[in-house]
């Protein structure tokens, strides 16, 4: 069980780790060239509104629990696969989106795992948002069978 300064932690890495996901779909949502890369583009496009409501449910959170919303000198970034300069490389893109996505339902978990029995509003908080992580993970696992095979 961790306490309440090791939760806000933990929500302040999860906050990161969405705004993060936000800048590289905001930029593979523009960078990518083709016909094959609509679709793609069009998902990511999507995605960039809800992971950014996440961070807001994030920050909210961590206020809540008495921290303080990390500013742009606090964030941590670069622990995502960053966006190609191949354009056209859509599987790349895909493989990581699965990589963030992945990454994240890991950490969701760590954070129920970490406020069970204890807190249950983070930890409810997390559990909604594992579920959207994980719909988008296999979507995009769908989008990868059909792109690799």
């Amino acid at each position: 069980m961790a306490n309440k300064s090791e939760v806000i932690q933990l929500l302040k890495t999860a906050y990161s780790m969405e705004l993060e996901t936000v800048c590289n779909y905001l930029a593979n949502s523009i960078n990518l060239d083709g016909v094959r890369a609509e679709e793609i583009k069009k998902s990511l496009a999507a995605d960039i509104t809800e992971e950014l409501m996440h961070a807001q449910q994030l920050a909210q959170r961590i206020k809540q629990l008495g921290g303080l919303v990390p500013g742009s000198a606090s964030v941590t970034f670069g622990n995502q696969r960053q966006p190609s300069d191949n354009t056209t490389d859509v599987v790349a893109v895909i493989e990581a989106v699965i990589e963030a996505e992945e990454a994240a339902c890991a950490h969701y978990n760590k954070i129920i795992k970490a406020t069970d029995g204890q807190d249950y509003v983070t930890q409810d908080l997390c559990i909604r948002l594992l579920a959207s992580e994980e719909e988008h993970l296999v979507l995009f696992r769908g989008y990868l069978k059909e792109y690799s095979g």
